[in-house]
């Protein structure tokens, strides 16, 4: 049970890597037209559109992907205390 709990918090942190990452393309143009954009943008926008509703912009600085890293971290806190709490 430690294992799934240890690939879950891994999981977890490439993911926010990778969303970090679609973030800075975003200071570079047309990185999302390179296939390495086109790739994290494959992997990252269906999880960051279920944040687009929210309109998290201020000015012209988007705060959706730092959202979306808190709550993907909380959501893996959770579920991991949880596990544990099922182990013990």
């Amino acid at each position: 049970m430690a294992l799934i709990i240890y690939i879950l918090y891994k999981g977890v942190q490439i993911y926010s890597g990778l969303l970090i990452i679609y973030a800075l393309l975003s200071w570079f143009p047309g990185a999302y037209d390179s296939t390495f954009g086109r790739l994290i943008a494959r992997i990252c926008e269906p999880y960051l559109s279920l944040f687009d509703r929210l309109n998290l912009r201020i000015g012209m600085v988007g705060f959706n992907v730092m959202i979306a890293i808190i709550v993907l971290n909380l959501a893996a806190s959770g579920l991991g205390r949880i596990l544990q709490a099922i182990m013990y």
